[in-house]
């Protein structure tokens, strides 16, 4: 069970952070199938559900908490076309890459809640390669072109790492999980 208080405000604002990518990369998702970008379409599909990993995570560490929670987490809001769509979503990992994830990890640390610590540091490293896949991706619809998919995107249920690939790797760099748990987009 967490007990420190800033600990369990930086899970409840990832929690209610990585829901709403969740979501929002559910509605680019749409956006880039009606635009052409099917290959777009499945990277926001997938990483979509890794954000669901991430939410879940955080929630799972709350345990015991119970009481009701006003949370105000910041997103780049303003959904327009595949590209736009893109660059809130660069901008989205980017800030969770280099201020959100790097401070809640420093926080828990401070607090000695180490499975909070885990959890964030798991999307921590999701994070990283969903904003350079999402940067990938922009300079092709830029061009007008569908981001060049060859094979699938791989989803780590446990942790959320991202793969692109034939085949995910035997086990996840991040959290050990074996390659049969990965989830195929």
């Amino acid at each position: 069970m967490i007990k420190g208080q800033m600990t369990k405000d930086a899970l409840l604002s990832a929690f209610a952070g990585e829901s709403m990518a969740h979501m929002r990369y559910l509605v680019f998702a749409e956006v880039a199938e009606m635009e052409g970008f099917k290959n777009v379409a499945r990277l926001f599909r997938a990483i979509a559900y890794a954000e669901e990993v991430h939410a879940k995570n955080h929630y799972n560490r709350l345990k015991g908490f119970d009481e009701d929670a006003s949370i105000t987490s910041g997103a780049p809001i303003g959904p327009g076309n595949t590209s736009k769509n893109l660059e809130l979503a660069i901008r989205g990992e980017e800030f969770e890459v280099n201020e959100m994830y790097p401070v809640y990890i420093k926080i828990a640390e401070f607090q000695g809640e180490q499975s909070a610590v885990i959890t964030f540091k798991w999307a921590l490293e999701a994070e990283k390669i969903h904003a350079q896949l999402y940067r990938e991706a922009k300079e092709y619809v830029d061009k007008g072109e569908d981001w060049p998919l060859d094979g699938y995107v791989w989803i780590c249920p446990v942790c959320g790492h991202t793969h692109v690939g034939k085949e995910p790797p035997g086990r996840c760099p991040v959290c050990g999980a074996p390659k049969e748990k990965y989830v195929k987009f």
